[in-house]
């Protein structure tokens, strides 16, 4: 039995944010964001990821990428992880209500 990869996905603005970023800034977040396939709720070594409180339907999670932070939340029926927002820390929590 194989364990099924999450597939990553990003919103359009994401990708947009994500397209702004410098080539080696892009690499290492496109990177980071790549780890999330294997377990996207998880933190390991080197991968910083936590639930965020108040958040549900869809319950929000993000990603540590160094100044910079990945929100995103998981479709564990169709085994996807969506992307919201990549922005740096000061600006990732702005409106997260209307994420999802």
């Amino acid at each position: 039995m194989s364990l099924k990869k999450y597939d990553i996905l990003l919103n359009p603005k994401a990708q947009k944010e994500l397209s702004k970023f410098s080539s080696d800034t892009f690499e290492r977040i496109k990177e980071r964001l790549s780890e999330l396939s294997q377990s996207p709720k998880e933190s390991k070594s080197g991968k910083d990821v936590k639930k965020l409180a108040g958040t549900s339907d869809p319950v929000l999670y993000r990603l540590r990428i160094g100044e910079y932070r990945a929100i995103y939340w998981v479709d564990e029926e169709n085994k996807e992880v969506m992307v919201e927002k990549i922005a740096p820390r000061k600006k990732a929590y702005e409106n997260l209500s209307k994420l999802g």
